[in-house]
């Protein structure tokens, strides 16, 4: 539609007489306005509509053969925005990737945000385990959210971090917890790491500009997340986590940081596959029933009341464990290494592969680039579950430091390494999972709604 300039032909006639517009906000057909106006009008041939600048007002004209009229434009406030931020704590990672997470803020995300009038507080993280020592204590009263511009590790280390507060400020003792507190800020997690699987997850792409549309939108997304403890002590909270295969490919990646971060990951990959070994293991976990059922029996139970439930134990020799609250979609894995289970359903994948030939295995790794049956081998064990008990047998079949080329290279002597998103846990014992459904809002839109869309774009 044209658009007048003040001072123009419009402006001109403001002075002139003027057909008093109807008292509605939203605009209407032109034929429907003029038979508001007047009965004749609706039989006047229109000569002209448009938006044209009336003074310090944008105003909706028709000019007809025998009149012309115009009326404000009030434009109507858009609905669905009510958790939209007005200021967000930022916390970016400059060592993400290839070093590019300031570049991608400032470039990308930082524009946006200051067009939809979002106050930011930017801070640069200096080493690992920074994030977590700052947001411990910090003032986060004044903001509505907390971005992290990062990879995997960085986000679920800010996750974590909020967690941590949230038990702090509710004054929950972390180390006996059952039934955690819910974080008190919604995370925003945009996507400048190697993989990026959590953001791949929440909004179906890995793309910048679509994570930060969904934060100046304000859509949140609760998500479940996992708790990581051993005897007596929480070690950490995360979204997934491997063992065996994972967690030794990514000690191995760890020690090869000064390699390129694609370079790292297939050095890692080849020289994992080559020491292929399996761990001697036993898994006790407890199936899952219903979101209902799961919510219930933690606000009721007590530490000692998980014994009367229905474990379910196996053993052996085991190539790969993953234990998984969402779908973990990547490039290299489209569907997800989890594709059954959501963000938010209440329940985690458990995926094994048990002891099997080097090339199977292998074969079983490339079908995750496929979009279909890549646990349809006999070696590979799938169940839904709300807990997880993963206790290794012993400390020499895993991994012998001495068999290695240089002493220590996968992990410390006497644990194991998990791969706890991105991140390095090495635990010399047991370690028990606990799944806590909706315990973090994030920032995006619902992967259902977008499936079930008929709609064939997918940029948002």
């Amino acid at each position: 539609m044209p658009r007048g300039r003040r001072g123009g032909r419009v402006s001109a006639l403001e002075g002139g007489p003027e057909e008093e517009a109807p008292p509605v906000a939203a605009a209407v057909p032109s034929v429907l306005w003029a038979s508001r106006l007047q009965p004749e009008a609706a039989a006047e041939q229109i000569l002209l509509r448009g938006i044209f600048e009336i003074g310090r007002d944008s105003c909706d004209v028709v000019l007809s053969e025998r009149a012309l009229r115009w009326r404000p434009i009030q434009p109507e406030r858009p609905a669905g925005f009510s958790n939209r931020p007005k200021s967000l704590k930022i916390l970016l990672n400059p060592q993400s990737h290839k070093k590019e997470a300031t570049q991608v803020y400032y470039k990308k995300v930082e524009p946006l945000l200051k067009i939809a009038g979002i106050k930011t507080d930017v801070t640069i993280t200096e080493y690992e385990g920074h994030a977590l020592s700052l947001l411990k204590e910090c003032e986060l009263q004044g903001f509505d959210g907390v971005v992290c511009v990062g990879g995997d590790g960085s986000a679920s280390e800010v996750a974590h971090a909020l967690l941590l507060r949230a038990q702090k400020n509710a004054g929950v003792e972390t180390d006996s917890i059952l039934t955690p507190v819910q974080a008190q800020l919604p995370l925003g997690v945009i996507p400048a790491g190697s993989t990026n699987v959590l953001a791949h997850s929440l909004h179906g792409v890995p793309h910048v500009v679509t994570a930060t549309l969904h934060i100046i939108m304000g859509h949140v997304q609760p998500v479940d997340v996992c708790s990581f403890s051993t005897i007596g002590k929480l070690l950490r909270f995360g979204f997934s986590a491997m063992f065996g295969f994972g967690g030794r490919t990514l000690a191995l990646a760890e020690k090869h940081r000064w390699m390129s971060p694609n370079q790292r990951r297939d050095f890692a990959v080849i020289k994992a596959l080559a020491k292929l070994k399996p761990e001697d293991c036993e898994i006790s976990f407890l199936p899952f029933k219903s979101s209902q059922d799961l919510q219930e029996r933690r606000a009721q139970e007590s530490p000692k009341s998980d014994c009367n439930e229905q474990w379910q134990m196996i053993q052996g020799q085991f190539l790969n464990i993953s234990i998984m609250a969402i779908p973990c979609l990547c490039s290299v894995a489209p569907r997800g290494l989890a594709p059954n289970t959501r963000l938010n359903n209440g329940s985690m994948a458990l995926i094994i592969a048990r002891n099997t030939s080097r090339p199977e295995f292998i074969k079983h790794l490339k079908r995750y680039a496929s979009l279909k049956n890549q646990f349809n081998f006999p070696f590979i064990e799938t169940y839904t579950v709300e807990e997880v008990k993963v206790h290794p047998r012993n400390n020499t079949s895993a991994h012998n430091p001495e068999e290695e080329e240089r002493p220590h290279e996968t992990a410390s002597e006497n644990s194991f390494p998990w791969n706890v998103d991105g991140d390095l846990m090495e635990v010399a014992s047991e370690v028990h999972v606990r799944l806590h459904p909706r315990l973090i809002n994030l920032y995006g839109g619902s992967m259902e709604e977008m499936n079930d869309s008929k709609a064939t774009c997918n940029c948002l």
